[in-house]
Order: C-alpha cells, then structure tokens, then sequence
C-alpha cells in the first residue's frame, strides 16, 4: 500500500466534535499531548462505535471486549469518546490533569472503561497477549484489541509479546497501529526506522493488513473483519498523520505535548479546526 501523506479526511460533525472535546480537555487541563490524540480520534470511534462489545452502563461486564491504548500519552482522545459513548460525564474532561481529578495525564484502571494504565511505552501489547491467553484458558468469546503507537514500537517488550502471540495462535487478539510517522524527537524512519513494517509483522507471524487510519469506511471493513485469518493474531496498519484534523497541529512536532495550554491557545486550535471542514 502507498503510505498517506495526507488523510482521507470524513471530518464530519461527530469527528469534528470529538476533536473539539480534546481541546476542551487541553484547557481544562492545561497541558497534554495533542498530536497524539488527534491522529487517534477515527481508529478509537470506529473502534469503540462498530466493533468493541462493551456496555458503558456496566463497564466491568465479565463479557466485554478488551481494548487497551498501549500509547497512553494519547489519551486525550480515550477520554474524550469514553465521555462522548457514557462510560463518565463529559464534565470530567474540564477537569482533566488537575489535582484530585478522575482523568490524568495518562489513563488509569480507575477510569471508568479503561483496561490498563499505560503511559510507559511497550506495556499494553504484553498485556494485551495474557489477556487474550487468559480469555482462551477459560473458554471465554470476549476479544482482545490493543492500539500501539509506531514510535511505541520501537520498545522491543511488542516483539517479544509478538513472538508469543503468534506461538499461541491468538486470533482473538487484534493490534492496531497509529502509523503516523512522527514522534517527539521527529520522523519515526530517522529516529529508528521500522519499515518495511508490514513485512515484520507478517515475519512475527501476524495476519496483516493496512489502512487510510482517518478513513471511516476502510476502518470498519478492516476492523470488522478480524481475525484476518483463523488461529493468527491481526494487526491493522492505520496510516494516519499526527495532527490530524486541526491543520495548525498537522505534521509537526511541536504539538506532541503542550507544557503549558491555555484558552488564547484553544481559540487557536478551534478556528484551526474551523477551517478544517474543506477537507469533508
């Protein structure tokens, strides 16, 4: 596949919406990793819309689906489609990162909806592998979907629970990328390069596919149709750009965390965000 090097934006009102709790939650807050987030916002809808089966209402059903953001610094967005789909009031994002508040900088078990706290990188796959061990060793139909950064990768902990996921054959077991090729330090491939990414995978021994990851409709009939193959774990290469949807933020590195966010810069990002609707 041709890696985008520009989305297929459907920045339609929800996408658009989702984007607007983010930043509401940056100046709640005060600070947080923007680009992150919002190269994640189509991945974690279609995720969380079409395919999780998960009931807000009772978050902890011993059926649901497992799905674990392994890059927890961009949690941001997590939070804001946990509020948007009930599993806590959107209030809580105002509040997000101050003392005492529900949501932090990067996401907790507390947290109503979220499976594992992450933020050190390379956890999530790992935990993700003895989820979906343990959902097997009780006969159990839940399924297991863990969502890693591309930087992220660069932990060798997803290799080594790669090798075991493959050994165990766990195809109730789904990963996702969010390719978008940047990380704090710059461009994943001059950082530590990982191309030719799907090649690994497959060496791994993962059913693979890949994925405009803003593409709403390409996200569900991916996302929809795992296992990819029967007795592989799959894993979605979603080609996204960090930043995506507020143009000011796209491509650039500067917006990986904000130190210091306060509602002049919201303005900022909101008009950005305005503008943003030519891609529809």
């Amino acid at each position: 596949m041709t890696t985008t090097t520009h989305p297929t934006m459907h920045l339609d009102e929800r996408s658009r919406a989702l984007r607007e709790s983010i930043v509401d939650a940056l100046i709640g807050g005060g600070r947080g990793h923007v680009g992150s987030a919002l190269s994640l916002v189509e991945i974690l809808r279609v995720l969380y819309d079409d395919v999780l089966n998960v009931r807000p209402s009772e978050p902890k059903w011993v059926d649901r689906d497992r799905a674990i953001l392994s890059k927890g610094h961009g949690c941001l967005a997590l939070y804001a489609i946990l509020a948007d789909r009930g599993f806590f009031p959107r209030e809580e994002l105002l509040r997000q990162a101050r003392a005492g508040a529900m949501l932090g900088g990067h996401p907790e078990v507390h947290i109503p909806g979220v499976e594992a706290s992450t933020g050190a990188l390379g956890h999530g796959l790992p935990i993700g592998v003895g989820l979906a061990i343990g959902a097997r060793m009780r006969k159990a139909t839940h399924r297991v979907f863990v969502v890693t950064g591309d930087g992220e990768l660069d932990e060798g902990s997803n290799w080594e629970a790669a090798l075991a996921a493959s050994k165990h054959g766990l195809d109730n077991l789904t990963v996702v990328v969010d390719y978008n090729k940047l990380q704090s330090f710059g461009p994943v491939e001059e950082v530590l390069g990982l191309e030719p990414l799907d090649r690994k995978w497959e060496a791994f021994g993962f059913a693979v596919r890949q994925c405009d990851g803003h593409d709403m409709r390409a996200l569900r009939e991916a996302l929809t149709s795992v296992p990819f193959e029967r007795s592989k774990p799959s894993v979605l290469i979603a080609h996204t750009v960090k930043g995506a949807g507020i143009p000011v933020c796209e491509h650039d590195p500067i917006w990986h965390h904000k130190a210091t966010f306060d509602a002049a810069a919201g303005a900022e990002l909101r008009a950005s965000l305005a503008s943003a609707q030519a891609y529809a």
